[in-house]
């Protein structure tokens, strides 16, 4: 068993603002140190979203949970020595907001890696540092409606709206970036040489959701070329959810208890499990259905039945059936009753509102036979000043007060 978390010895200097933060959260779960710039204000994202846990936002307590904060101007030439002083020793450094800021004050990549040779540089921001958008400002949901991720719903009035939807983008967008940066490290730790890399959440909206857009790109070429599965008689399908609208064979059911399963017996021989596992053998000989992603599609006879079906057991009892008699299964959850899934419960459990001020999922990685460590509660603004200071450049109460006299900390 390994002393030390994975990430042990990793240092990262972070400014950053609202959610793009999070590209270090999954690095702190795995044991990095992160210090968070602040400007003398503070990132206002303590005050945004919802819901609001005892007058700080949960998206903070979240993303900026294990790091520590401290306050520099960096308007100042104070605050800009202190900054550099902090990335001497460090592997990374991240610009989680607008491209260029840091290079405005001097402190971009190719000033920085002029002390520090081996470091790791990454933006992360909405758009991108290339591209028509890139000077736009934006939100998270921005990205995801950009990458066809969000279908426009109206209501009885008329009116468009955005319907519930999870996010994808500004989570995505930040785990893209982790990889990055830990990619550099590997290099630089190697050869000496850093690297200036960047990630936009939008591209990450648009790459997590490559099967459809690249379908539909495919779909561009001549049907002697291009065509869609046997089970469909090579019919081409649209991509995603849509081709499973008229499913039957691979669709949701009511269950007995008023919650709702997923059927996934597409294979043939899961279809014939099944069949034969609820005592109804005909449904399979009459409609047996190709050997692979055969959806039923359009029938609506079997439809009636499987319904039916479905109706005679509770959620539970069905879960206990797929797997007694090997056919796929799944509980169709919402964001709420999530939290109560068995299976959630054994593989996330929850940090709790005393250890990080609410309650929080932690990352999903797990190295067995490890337990990672537990992140500290996100800071207050500047919270950790004097002690980064003293701990990573070796200052004493006179140099931290002269700083301070100078405006380096705000």
């Amino acid at each position: 068993m390994s002393s030390s978390a994975p990430l042990a010895g990793v240092r990262i200097i972070e400014c950053s603002a609202l959610g793009p933060a999070e590209i270090t959260t999954f690095l702190i779960d795995l044991g990095a140190e992160v210090i968070k710039v602040e400007p003398p204000q503070g990132d206002y994202i303590r005050e945004m979203t919802w819901p609001i846990v005892e007058g700080t936002s949960l998206m903070h307590l979240h993303v900026n949970r294990g790091k520590r904060s401290i306050t520099l101007d960096l308007r100042t030439e104070a605050g800009q020595e202190i900054f550099r002083n902090l990335c001497r020793d460090a592997d990374a450094v991240i610009e989680a907001m607008r491209p260029g800021g840091l290079a405005r004050k001097g402190l971009g990549f190719e000033d920085l890696k002029q002390i520090n040779p081996k470091i790791v540089f990454c933006s992360i921001s909405g758009y991108g540092m290339t591209g028509p958008y890139k000077e736009y400002p934006s939100h998270g949901v921005a990205y995801d409606v950009w990458a066809g991720l969000v279908n426009v719903a109206t209501d009885d009035e008329g009116f468009t709206y955005l319907p519930e939807h999870p996010s994808t983008g500004i989570h995505a967008g930040p785990l893209f970036g982790a990889l990055g940066v830990l990619a550099g490290i590997i290099r630089a730790r190697e050869t000496g040489e850093g690297s200036f890399l960047e990630v936009a959440q939008s591209d990450a909206s648009a790459a997590m959701d490559w099967l459809r857009s690249e379908t539909w790109r495919a779909y561009e070429r001549p049907e002697s070329e291009v065509t869609g599965n046997k089970a469909d008689n090579f019919e081409r399908r649209a991509p995603g959810t849509a081709g499973m609208k008229e499913g039957v064979r691979y669709q949701v059911y009511e269950t007995a208890d008023g919650r709702h399963v997923l059927f996934m017996a597409s294979e043939q021989a899961f279809w014939k499990n099944f069949a034969e596992g609820v005592g109804r053998p005909e449904l399979f000989e009459r409609w047996p259905g190709s050997k692979y992603a055969d959806h039923a599609r359009g029938n609506r006879e079997l439809q009636a039945e499987l319904k039916a079906i479905f109706a005679t057991r509770t959620l539970a009892e069905w879960l206990d059936f797929g797997l007694e008699v090997e056919t796929p299964l799944a509980p169709v959850n919402t964001p709420k009753t999530l939290l109560d899934d068995p299976q959630f419960l054994d593989r996330f459990p929850m940090y709790s509102v005393e250890q990080l001020g609410a309650e929080q999922i932690p990352g999903p990685l797990k190295f067995q036979g490890e337990a990672l460590p537990v992140p500290t509660k996100a800071p207050t603004v500047g919270q950790h000043t004097d002690e980064v200071l003293a701990d990573l450049l070796g200052w004493d109460t006179e140099q931290i007060a002269a700083a301070r006299e100078a405006g380096g900390l705000g």
